[in-house]
């Protein structure tokens, strides 16, 4: 019963952090639109995958993060719905509703910002960074490290560390690279973000078509 008691409260104690605008700093997720597209989802979504399209690092989410974990799903005056009138300005770094609705419910609404202003400050981030030209080319597969690829975006954007990048893959693929920012979108390490990146010796990325 002391236990159950314990859980209860620490469960409300987690429930009342997660205050809209309560957050240490962004984590900026681009993933890698072709090893979404080989997926059985990704055979799915024509948005993003039909063979016209040749999507390659779109943002998944600007994340509000913690030092240690990240809120989600705060309450809002916002609406949860993100009219097609906001959304669609983005459709060339964030190809579907579908992803930019779920990103406002789960992590804009966490944010402290209004929809549009949400949005804007996603547009801001992704032109914060420099892609490294050789891998956002897309034509043919590459393999590499992660630390590899965590490189050529560290060589590509002065200021930003091997301490504040990582880089997730989905089995042999890159999945998505995360760039912690401040407030103001400027490069900072995060520790847990960075230690939470893919181990396999090589990561593909396969070719945009």
């Amino acid at each position: 019963m002391l236990f159950f008691f314990i859980f209860l409260v620490s469960a409300a104690a987690a429930k009342a952090q997660d205050r809209a605008g309560a957050f240490d700093f962004y984590v900026l997720s681009l993933s890698w639109s072709p090893t979404f597209c080989a997926s059985q989802q990704g055979e799915r979504n024509d948005r993003q995958c039909d063979a016209d399209k040749d999507f390659r690092f779109i943002v998944h989410g600007l994340w509000p993060q913690y030092e240690k974990g990240y809120p989600e799903f705060c309450e809002t005056r916002e609406p949860r719905r993100v009219p097609r009138s906001v959304g669609e300005p983005l459709f060339d770094i964030m190809p579907s509703m579908g992803l930019i609705g779920h990103q406002w419910r789960k992590h804009g609404s966490c944010t402290g910002l209004g929809q549009r202003d949400y949005f804007t400050r996603i547009r801001q981030a992704f032109e914060r960074i420099r892609l490294p030209s050789d891998l956002a080319r897309g034509e043919t597969a590459v393999t590499l490290s992660a630390d590899e690829i965590e490189e050529k975006f560290i060589a590509a954007n002065p200021g930003m560390s091997r301490r504040g990048i990582s880089t997730s893959c989905e089995g042999r693929r890159l999945e998505e690279v995360r760039i912690c920012l401040t407030k103001d979108l400027q490069f900072r390490d995060c520790a847990e973000v960075d230690a939470d990146g893919c181990r396999i010796g090589q990561i593909t990325l396969p070719p945009a078509r």
